[in-house]
């Protein structure tokens, strides 16, 4: 049984990885190519300028109006940071290790709540999936700065205020989440393999786990990606007063209270920080770029 199932699994895993070809002519392959060069040379500005601050002296820093490009590179913004982080009443390697559980904890959670909802809501034959799904669908309109309030009353009435709790909760149940899964699986996941894993005697959760999960691997690895970059620059605001439990991003209002003389450090620290998020979408960009189209976002 197992042995079937596996290859089976492998077969839709591999029809689910094809991609759809479109045609165009010159000039339109010409305007939609000018289209997305601007729009990713827009994107990618801030993140050069970010760069070429934190390597500027202080007496670039001060000119005005301020030069885009560095004339004069130095690494003495970077050398600071030990002395300015040596200044801190709680070690580093403290808010390295908040981030960094934080980060994995609510990225794992999220990924499998998301996983087990859209699984209900593509292929379960209950009668109020779709009103559910559509209340999923109401959620991706609302910010997440205007749950701040409830959030903090739920919070405090259940006694999680400084705790890491108030970090993993909010992450578990992403709308965006559930969408992007559901509607990968609708496109990936043909009932007829979900019918054969019964007929074999599967379970729903060995069907989930064995035979789902497998299939859906791009999609839960565009979700790690997009929950562990806003994990790890998350700072929450009014649930965390304990500094022992903040994370690394909370570093840059020490850095930053310096004022202009310390633009550069601070500069130098965002680069810091940015390298992780960047290591994961490079090791799931393919993932990527697979999900979006399977979910009919790409298109």
């Amino acid at each position: 049984m197992e042995k079937l199932l596996k290859i089976k699994t492998r077969r839709y895993a591999a029809g689910a990885s094809q991609y759809k070809r479109y045609t165009r002519s010159r000039v339109g392959n010409a305007f939609y190519f000018a289209f997305l060069l601007a729009a990713g040379a827009f994107s990618i500005l801030p993140m050069i300028y970010c760069i070429c601050t934190s390597f500027k002296p202080l007496d670039e820093l001060l000119i005005f109006p301020p030069r885009f490009f560095v004339q004069r590179p130095t690494w003495e913004n970077y050398l600071a940071l030990p002395n300015l982080l040596a200044k801190l009443r709680v070690p580093l390697s403290r808010y390295l290790f908040n981030s960094l559980f934080v980060s994995g904890v609510a990225t794992a959670l999220h990924v499998i709540a998301a996983s087990m909802a859209a699984f209900a809501f593509s292929k379960s034959k209950l009668r109020c999936r779709m009103p559910l799904f559509l209340l999923v669908q109401f959620g991706l309109l609302y910010n997440a700065y205007t749950l701040a309030v409830p959030q903090y009353l739920i919070f405090s009435k259940l006694h999680m205020i400084d705790t890491y709790w108030v970090y993993i909760i909010p992450a578990i149940p992403s709308a965006m989440g559930a969408f992007l899964m559901k509607q990968y699986m609708d496109d990936s996941i043909p009932d007829a393999l979900l019918e054969a894993g019964k007929i074999e005697g599967a379970g729903i959760f060995r069907i989930f786990w064995s035979i789902v999960m497998p299939i859906i691997k791009p999609a839960w690895m565009t979700l790690i990606l997009f929950s562990f970059r806003d994990m790890w620059a998350i700072i929450p605001s009014g649930t965390i007063f304990s500094e022992e439990l903040k994370t690394l991003p909370n570093i840059m209002n020490t850095i930053t209270a310096g004022g202009l003389a310390r633009a550069g450090s601070a500069m130098a620290a965002t680069v810091i920080l940015m390298i992780p998020p960047i290591l994961v979408y490079m090791l799931s960009q393919r993932n990527v770029i697979e999900t979006m189209s399977s979910a009919g976002i790409k298109d």
